[in-house]
């Protein structure tokens, strides 16, 4: 794949990842490093710490998600879950989607 086309992909992913990750935790709690390889298992992108995380705790400023420190041996791991405010959130994204613009992306698909 040409660079272009990487970066093009990237870009796209990027500007869908706080609706991944809201997805994601909608769906299970997990970690930051838990989301960053679910999200490269799902896309095939690996998203940098350095994009998720500041996600994350943009989130997490806005109450649509919250963190909690759970301790695994030595170590304190951040585990985040979705909150009232970002399932509205979350929804708002998916009636986005169900308007024109869905017929766009089933276009981009079936090519």
């Amino acid at each position: 794949m040409v660079n272009i086309e990487k970066n093009l992909i990237k870009a796209a992913i990027r500007g869908f990842s706080r609706s991944i990750i809201l997805w994601l935790i909608s769906r299970n709690s997990m970690s930051g490093y838990e989301m960053i390889k679910e999200i490269k298992r799902l896309t095939g992108q690996k998203l940098h710490p350095g994009v998720v995380y500041p996600i994350l705790y943009e989130l997490e400023y806005g109450k649509f998600i919250i963190g909690k420190w759970i301790k695994k041996g030595r170590r304190r791991i951040k585990y985040f879950s979705i909150t009232t405010k970002g399932i509205k959130l979350l929804n708002e994204f998916k009636n986005f989607l169900k308007m024109p613009i869905k017929e766009v992306i089933m276009d981009l698909l079936s090519e």
